[in-house]
């Protein structure tokens, strides 16, 4: 190549560079909106979220759902949906009135520690099981929790109960709502 053309490439070079430099770079949003979200809901990422939810269900002791309306923020829709079918089912009145649904033991909880979220790769995840370590007086075990992009919010979708279970022998929430 000659001296000549490469005094003309370099100005173009240069040009084309600097017009990269002023074009706009669009990223998408790392949590993309899945939808609208029909009920209220609590802010934070999904840990934050479930170390909430938690919280409240501590703060809000009782069997059953003692307090459906207040769980609401917390609760995605289709679970929301499927708590209020079962609650409205009469074979499902003892089971409410009996147990804490939303562990594997029947007495509840007096201290709940949800493992952290940042650990996970996948930032652009549309739900995330977390697993949680659930203490009552002196006995502790885990269970896990599955948190879901419900439009903006994450929120409760599932309890996969992994302590043995006496009223919940097929595993999960959702499963014992469905078998029931």
């Amino acid at each position: 190549m000659k001296r000549s053309e490469r005094a003309l490439i370099a100005p173009c070079v240069l040009l084309l560079s600097a017009c990269a430099a002023f074009t706009p770079v669009t990223v998408p949003p790392a949590y993309k909106d899945n939808g609208v979200r029909v009920g209220p809901c609590v802010s934070g990422g999904p840990d934050s979220v479930a170390q909430q939810f938690y919280h409240y269900r501590i703060t809000h002791p009782g069997p059953g759902l003692n307090n459906l309306a207040g769980l609401r923020p917390y609760l995605s829709d289709a679970l929301w949906r499927r708590l209020q079918a079962a609650q409205r089912a009469p074979q499902m009145h003892s089971l409410f009135l009996q147990n804490d649904l939303f562990t594997s033991r029947t007495g509840g909880i007096d201290a709940a520690r949800v493992s952290s979220a940042s650990t996970l790769p996948n930032t652009d995840a549309r739900n995330i099981p977390l697993r949680v370590t659930l203490t009552r007086g002196n006995q502790q075990w885990q269970d896990e929790v599955l948190m879901v992009r419900d439009g903006k919010c994450w929120s409760v979708d599932d309890v996969r109960y992994l302590a043995p279970s006496v009223f919940a022998p097929s595993g999960s929430l959702r499963l014992s709502l469905e078998n029931r």
